[in-house]
């Protein structure tokens, strides 16, 4: 399946559908985990030095990494699904 957060003709950057569930939901875990980091350094950060270019990029890696976290769990929720069918 492709990752959302990459509009593309051919896309290149692809989830496993098929991966299992526990390694599906810990790549989740990680990619929203470090976001959260990302997130939390803001806080820290002493506001005065914040230069916006700065603050948008990391605005802008946060974004991809809690989407393809997403993504992963939207294939962890069908799987589940599948499963409770079955």
């Amino acid at each position: 399946m492709p990752i959302t957060g990459h509009d593309c003709t051919i896309p290149s950057l692809l989830i496993d559908t098929q991966a299992p569930i526990d390694v599906l939901h810990d790549v989740a875990g990680y990619r929203i985990r470090a976001a959260t980091q990302l997130l939390e350094s803001f806080v820290v950060s002493d506001e005065s030095r914040c230069d916006p270019v700065a603050l948008q990029e990391l605005s802008a890696a946060c974004t991809i990494l809690l989407r393809d976290g997403c993504d992963l769990l939207d294939v962890v929720g069908r799987q589940l699904q599948k499963q409770l069918l079955v």
